[in-house]
């Protein structure tokens, strides 16, 4: 049969090139991980971050193992000029054919009281874990629309987008909104099919914590210490899971926390 499939010019469904996946915030953790597992599964790849050197070493990486057309795009996406060219600039062979869009970049900076907040963290958070999750949505979507076949969005949001807890106050209302524009996308895709869904892990081992405490190493250690967190991996393999559910179904929201963590304020330690 393959021989035969060869000879009419007829592609077999594992010869066949899979659409693009859009990854913002590619560079490292959960990004990094769902680039990795899609590239693994046989989809092209659009990765994007602020860290050019990253997004090149990681495209390598992958091309490499995989054997899958990667493009890297570098850019931040707090910028709503830079989020609009960068995706212009893409080629139109890959405007076409962006299935997936998975909106991870985000970020948690400072923590504590919100009278002693700095208004620059404030920010930093808000223009990148709602404002940029809106200009990329707002310029790849049209692409998703038009696409004929499996169209998704996934955004990251966060268990800090269910419940508060002290000093999370600006990070859980930038997650809070993140909740609330996946359900507002469900409603807007809708007459369209394409389907909408938010993974929200509770405390996972990336470089969020290193981020947060601003670079503080045992601060950052400290609140992974006693338990096992989550992994990247573990949130791309759900992200993977949602994308390959048959055509009727839409997993609208997962909650992921690691076995020791209830909410998050209660955490077994060992």
């Amino acid at each position: 049969m393959e021989a035969v499939s060869k000879i009419l010019g007829i592609q077999t469904f594992k010869e066949m090139k899979k659409p693009f996946v859009y990854i913002t915030g590619a560079s490292a953790g959960f990004g990094k991980a769902c680039a990795e597992i899609f590239a693994k599964e046989g989809y092209s790849l659009v990765i994007t971050g602020r860290r050019n050197e990253r997004l090149a070493e990681l495209a390598e990486s992958i091309k490499a193992d995989h054997n899958v057309e990667v493009v890297t795009s570098c850019y931040d996406v707090r910028n709503e000029s830079e989020v609009k060219e960068a995706v212009a600039a893409l080629p139109d062979d890959v405007k076409s054919n962006i299935s997936i869009l998975i909106n991870n970049a985000g970020l948690a900076v400072g923590r504590g009281p919100i009278d002693e907040g700095l208004t620059d963290d404030w920010d930093r958070m808000i223009d990148t874990n709602v404002k940029g999750l809106l200009y990329v949505s707002k310029a790849v979507i049209p692409f998703i629309k038009a696409f004929d076949g499996h169209r998704q969005i996934i955004n990251i949001g966060s268990l800090a987008g269910k419940e508060v807890y002290p000093g999370g106050n600006v990070y859980c209302a930038s997650k809070h909104a993140v909740d609330a524009l996946t359900k507002g996308m469900r409603l807007d895709l809708l007459p369209y099919n394409v389907k909408v869904s938010q993974i929200a892990p509770g405390m996972a081992e990336t470089e969020f914590s290193m981020v947060r405490f601003k670079g503080n190493q045992d601060k950052a250690d400290a609140a992974y210490e006693g338990y096992d967190p989550l992994l990247a991996e573990d949130i791309a393999e759900i992200a993977l899971f949602l994308v390959t559910r048959p055509a009727h179904v839409n997993i609208n929201d997962i909650v992921i926390t690691p076995t020791a963590q209830a909410n998050s304020v209660t955490i077994k330690k060992n």
